[in-house]
């Protein structure tokens, strides 16, 4: 994890319904990071000053069934888990992989344009998720949804 991850293939493997067992480890502990991995399979957490003997603790609770990961960031998992459910889209929809893309390229204040470049895409399909994120989060324009992403990160899938 200290390198970029494809979330997407790890939510792939973690519903393939093999036997593996995902655990991060050496995350930088930013919440938004850590509910991400949650969302795409990841059932254990290692920090990266964890010693050995955590190491092998987090293995057995993970296998076992058990949350692994220090406290502080099973109490922002809840938290979130608490936040996502008191605060879902309208429709009951959540939004999709690109949607949220999208969304959080909104929080940083780009245009339409610059979201099309960076995710590679045309922005008449940007505008498309763009209408997408808004009615689903029953947001009038744009800047709302920039407000609303930084407010509650956890949107974000």
């Amino acid at each position: 994890m200290t390198q970029p991850i494809d979330l997407d293939a790890v939510r792939l493997l973690a519903i393939s319904g093999s036997n593996v067992v995902l655990i991060a480890m050496g995350l930088k502990e930013q919440r938004q990071d850590i509910i991400r991995c949650g969302r795409a399979g990841f059932v254990g957490y290692v920090s990266r000053d964890s010693t050995v003997e955590e190491l092998a603790k987090t293995m057995l609770d993970a296998v076992a069934g058990r949350l692994a990961c220090p406290e502080e960031i099973s109490g922002a998992l809840l938290r979130a888990l608490f936040r996502q459910t008191s605060d879902p889209a309208p429709d009951g929809a959540p939004l999709t992989k690109r949607e949220s893309d999208v969304l959080q390229l909104i929080g940083h204040g780009m245009t339409n344009k610059e979201i099309a470049r960076e995710l590679g895409l045309s922005v008449a399909t940007v505008k498309h998720h763009v209408h997408n994120v808004l009615e689903k989060l029953s947001l009038p324009r744009r800047s709302h949804a920039m407000r609303k992403v930084r407010e509650k990160p956890w949107l974000l899938g």
